[in-house]
């Protein structure tokens, strides 16, 4: 592709051109310059939003192994004071001018990766707190481990991005939902968290009410090699 085309297209793009209108400019036909527009467009630089708010569950580091990042909130962490549930909570929302756009994501981190979600939710600003409380409500507030503390959105993309990786090799998609909710947190390269998942680096399966706990088993069974630890049941009180 010519280079000289490509960076007159992007100027006029910047211009507020139209795609006919760059093609009246330029003497070509519009059939001819919507691949360069294309091409222009997939070069530019992808906008997000600014985040107006990420929070994580204190005890989210619980039984896990971090490396590094001696700075997230969380840290040092040793056995979860949570009755090992390995549930954690993160919520991130993005700002989108007068509104925030908010997800709320169940993240099982010694197992089943993102359990649920909540979101992606268009909201007034104002009514972000009562979301967040709201969210977090699932978690005890008597204890003070378990209340959300502020966190980068680097530290949400490890343990949610990281957690459906792990989820994925046992063999487990995360909730339908999570696609939509994912965008709030960006991109992320796949196995790249500097999180070691599992209870203690090996699968842990705690059955929740709602959960088919011998269609989990049998997805364990057929994906854990005989050479791995294989995963603990436990019933979840």
């Amino acid at each position: 592709m010519d280079t000289e085309l490509v960076q007159r297209v992007a100027e006029l793009r910047q211009e507020g051109r139209s795609p006919k209108e760059v093609a009246r400019v330029l003497g070509l036909r519009p059939a001819d310059v919507l691949p360069v527009i294309r091409a222009v467009a997939a070069q530019a630089p992808k906008y997000e939003a600014p985040v107006a708010g990420c929070w994580v569950t204190g005890h989210w580091a619980g039984n896990l192994g971090v490396t590094g990042h001696p700075d997230w909130p969380g840290l040092p962490a040793g056995e979860s004071e949570s009755g090992e549930s390995g549930l954690a909570g993160v919520l991130v929302a993005r700002d989108t001018g007068s509104t925030v756009a908010a997800c709320g994501f169940l993240v099982d981190v010694f197992c089943l990766g993102v359990k649920n979600t909540n979101g992606p939710k268009t909201m007034d600003r104002r009514k972000l707190p009562d979301f967040t409380r709201t969210f977090f409500s699932a978690w005890p507030s008597q204890s003070p481990s378990q209340s959300p503390v502020a966190a980068p959105l680097e530290l949400a993309r490890h343990i949610v991005f990281g957690a459906v990786d792990y989820a994925r090799g046992l063999g487990f998609e995360p909730h339908p939902d999570f696609a939509r909710g994912a965008a709030l947190l960006g991109d992320w390269e796949k196995d790249s968290s500097d999180i070691t998942f599992g209870r203690d680096g090996k699968p842990f399966y705690i059955n929740g009410p709602r959960d088919d706990t011998y269609g989990t088993l049998a997805t364990e069974s057929s994906t854990t090699s005989s050479s791995s630890p294989a995963p603990v049941t436990r019933q979840a009180s």
